[in-house]
């Protein structure tokens, strides 16, 4: 494809099979390509083939775990999702951070971690970062803040925006200036915009780690990670730690998530347009002391999202004044919305975040309300507005 393509198309036309010479023909979908073990011709074909391997330009397979023509694909369509020319296929997200970590750090660096970054990430730094001797320190996503706590050795900053459970936007640019000023590798998770409605690289980072579980995939039937990256000695280091590290997902799950990416657009948009129904719904509830949603004009990161966005999606967090047995008795109620983690299929979710765990996020106003997390899906908004108002009648009744 080229440039002159909106991305839209670009989705639908990358990662295919190519035609057979012979018959002139191709299917529409890229066949699955199960294999543990490669064959080769000749010696000198192998020999060719493992002298290529060293090139992470050059995709050459020497064995299953790197995966075939339908990993291949999905690589592709992960590129041009996020504007890269290295992707890298990993079992979950969380592995796709911990590549991203592990490739790019070594022992005795020092990394900045943004407060608001995914929760994991900091069981991460506790069990194996530290037992590795890289150092971790976790802040504000301020200017600010991230110089009083830089350090000579501060080797990476590592970020999400917007951040997980707030969806706190972050002014990427300028951090992408701050970190290049001091020689920092620019890391960040962008699960959220997954490449078709945010693009770090552009925006000046190193590295875009991606859940593909999430709204790549759709339909919440996989696990899935990605790391994309273009500067050469980045994608060399994260190239070759991938290999190491073994890093291998399944044709079946590439399969499932090239289908999957080629409604992406039109679900993100529906599942946005319908978030934003919800906000007006949730805005007038007297229950309601505060929405988190970078598209809903109120945010404080409206602004931002306006400027570095193309789009929105389904993920919202809501602060309730309801005490904690009312937030259990809410959520319960709920009878559209499935009560579970994950977010980005084509279902509704919903989330009582523990407020313990909102402690360390500087975002948070530190209120004793509830917070509840909901992920807009495709069902009707109206009947989800409906479903809301029920469970909070249920829970004023407690």
């Amino acid at each position: 494809m080229t440039s002159d393509h909106a991305l839209d198309t670009t989705l639908q036309h990358t990662g295919l099979a190519p035609f057979d010479p012979r018959t002139e023909s191709a299917p529409v979908a890229v066949p699955i390509m199960r294999t543990s073990t490669v064959r080769f011709r000749t010696l000198d074909a192998l020999d060719r083939a493992q002298a290529a391997k060293a090139d992470p330009t050059q995709r050459s397979i020497t064995y299953g775990r790197s995966g075939m023509d339908t990993h291949a694909a999905l690589e592709s369509v992960f590129c041009e999702l996020e504007s890269a020319s290295q992707a890298l296929l990993a079992p979950s997200g969380m592995a796709a951070i911990s590549l991203a970590m592990l490739g790019l750090l070594d022992t005795g660096d020092h990394v900045l971690i943004a407060d608001s970054a995914y929760g994991p990430v900091r069981y991460l730094e506790k069990t194996v970062l530290r037992r590795l001797g890289i150092q971790a320190t976790f802040c504000a996503p301020t200017l600010q803040e991230l110089e009083r706590h830089r350090k000579p050795n501060t080797r990476m900053l590592y970020l999400e925006s917007p951040g997980s459970l707030l969806m706190q936007m972050l002014d990427m640019p300028a951090l992408a200036e701050f970190g290049r000023r001091h020689d920092m590798l620019l890391v960040t998770d962008n699960t959220w915009g997954s490449g078709y409605i945010y693009r770090p690289l552009e925006l000046g980072f190193d590295v875009s780690v991606v859940a593909g579980t999430k709204y790549v995939a759709g339909h919440s039937d996989l696990m899935l990670g990605a790391v994309m990256s273009r500067d050469p000695h980045v994608n060399r280091r994260l190239h070759e730690n991938h290999y190491a590290l073994g890093f291998s997902i399944s044709a079946d799950d590439a399969w499932l998530a090239l289908r999957g990416v080629r409604t992406l657009p039109i679900r993100m948009r529906e599942s946005a347009a319908n978030a934003l129904k919800v906000c007006e719904f949730l805005a007038a509830r007297p229950e309601v002391s505060r929405l988190y949603h970078p598209a809903w004009p109120q945010d404080p990161g409206h602004a931002l999202w306006q400027r570095d966005c193309t789009g929105s999606n389904g993920m919202l967090s809501v602060q309730l004044r309801l005490n904690p047995v009312q937030a259990r008795a809410f959520v319960d109620a709920l009878t559209l919305f499935g009560i579970g983690f994950s977010w980005g299929g084509f279902e509704s979710l919903v989330q009582l975040v523990d407020t313990s765990a909102l402690k360390s996020h500087s975002y948070w106003p530190q209120t004793d309300d509830a917070l509840v997390r909901l992920h807009i899906g495709l069902e009707s908004a109206q009947d989800l507005c409906a479903d809301l108002a029920q469970a909070f009648n249920i829970a004023a009744r407690v």
